[in-house]
């Protein structure tokens, strides 16, 4: 059996000030169905995050839509869809009983049927070749319930060890143990933050309320031979298991990914046990890059710049550093950028910094945005963020928790970018 794992396309995102990332996205898409026919892929499977918000443009839907259509006339014999925390479960699995008519397996939340999560797939001579336990992001509402009193470290130790279980159940189902003892090899997927993951500040966060890395490799069951996660938008290695893999996003989604390499993996199952693994290279449409330094640095950088590898005019974070008054420093800056606009712009502008300043890394990290670029929850983060440790945890957790009642009252309430 041969296997893409992909996740993170985060169809109909909008960068920063409202630029569309559609073209950027249909490029992927395009090259994903031509790599699927060159690398004879049997499966195609997507770790969650298919939308950027709960409710997507016709243009990200209509995109979707058709890619599975495309789909059809490939190789590719299943194609397994699980929802992301971006994504809506309810919208996802709207189509769910059309698709499976098209060997199409959609899982946009947690089932009431837990067996609903566990596929058998053929192999290409018809016999079963391959088990996936197909887990989506798990809400609060799937995994536990909310106990009075409860401490921050105690909410944390609760969410852990009920995420571990709802994998552990799947891995224990009869079907599965039958299947992997006939060396039919068992994939699941995660749409989660695993400890030990390295996340992008500003570009990916902690998905269930009240602490970092709440699951570790270790929660994952050894009956899985691997496990496909999404949510972190760099590709990686989770607590050194080669098995148990971020396939990261396929479009770099912030300045943080710019250095990133996108990438789809290809896994190659011989029978039960760990696959070969290969990183498959994304080819980057438009290029995110960043020129901060002095104001001499910045404008030789600019003038420097080559964009001829790359299709799209690249975009850029632009800092300057300088004791110039702003007014001087946006006047050299914004004359680099005109005569350099067929390689490169600045979507949000030049930001200045004194020179004398310390550097604030955390603003180069995650620096100022206007509040429409800005998640709900980054609002509220910053709100807290003065308060004492454990008291911000505890109305971090609360609000998670109103906010997933909102949402299951009014998906648009409750929702927003996440």
């Amino acid at each position: 059996m041969r296997v893409l794992h992909t996740a993170d396309w985060h169809l109909g995102q909008h960068f920063l000030t409202g630029q569309e990332r559609t073209t950027e996205q249909q490029a992927f898409l395009d090259w994903l169905l031509l790599t699927v026919q060159a690398q004879a892929i049997d499966t195609l499977v997507i770790a969650g995050d298919i939308f950027d918000t709960q409710s997507p443009s016709y243009t990200a839907q209509e995109q979707y839509y058709t890619f599975l259509v495309r789909m059809q006339g490939t190789c590719c014999r299943d194609i397994v869809v699980v929802g992301g925390n971006h994504d809506s479960p309810t919208m996802l699995n709207a189509s769910r009983q059309l698709l499976r008519q098209l060997r199409i397996h959609v899982v946009g939340g947690v089932p009431a049927d837990p067996a609903e999560q566990v596929l058998h797939l053929a192999g290409p001579n018809g016999r079963p070749g391959l088990v996936v336990c197909a887990v989506p992001f798990l809400r609060d509402r799937d995994i536990r319930l909310a106990v009075a009193g409860e401490s921050p470290d105690d909410r944390q130790i609760r969410i852990r060890q009920s995420i571990a279980g709802h994998y552990a159940a799947l891995s224990e189902m009869d079907v599965v143990r039958r299947l992997r003892e006939q060396d039919v090899p068992v994939l699941a997927t995660g749409h989660l933050y695993a400890a030990g993951g390295e996340a992008r500040e500003g570009a990916e966060r902690d998905v269930h309320i009240g602490g970092l890395g709440l699951v570790g490799a270790e929660h994952f069951p050894l009956a899985f031979d691997y496990v496909a996660l999404g949510h972190l938008h760099r590709p990686q290695v989770v607590g050194g298991r080669a098995h148990i893999r971020y396939s990261g996003s396929p479009v770099p989604l912030s300045f943080t990914e710019a250095d990133d390499k996108q990438q789809v993996l290809l896994l190659e199952f011989k029978g039960a046990g760990a696959p070969t693994i290969t990183g498959l290279l994304v080819p980057v449409a438009r290029r995110l890059q960043r020129f901060h330094g002095s104001l001499e640095e910045v404008e030789a950088d600019i003038l420097a710049y080559d964009n001829s590898a790359f299709p799209l005019v690249a975009w850029a974070d632009v800092l300057v550093r300088s004791d110039e008054t702003p007014a001087e420093v946006q006047r050299r800056v914004q004359a680099v950028l005109q005569l350099q606009k067929q390689q490169v712009i600045a979507p949000r502008g030049v930001r200045h910094q004194r020179a004398t300043e310390q550097p604030d890394l955390a603003a180069d990290a995650a620096p100022l945005a206007l509040l429409h670029e800005l998640t709900v929850e980054e609002v509220f983060a910053r709100r807290v963020a003065g308060l004492p440790p454990e008291r911000a945890a505890t109305l971090t957790a609360t609000f998670g928790e109103l906010r997933q009642l909102l949402s299951e009252t009014d998906p648009q309430m409750g929702g927003g970018r996440e």
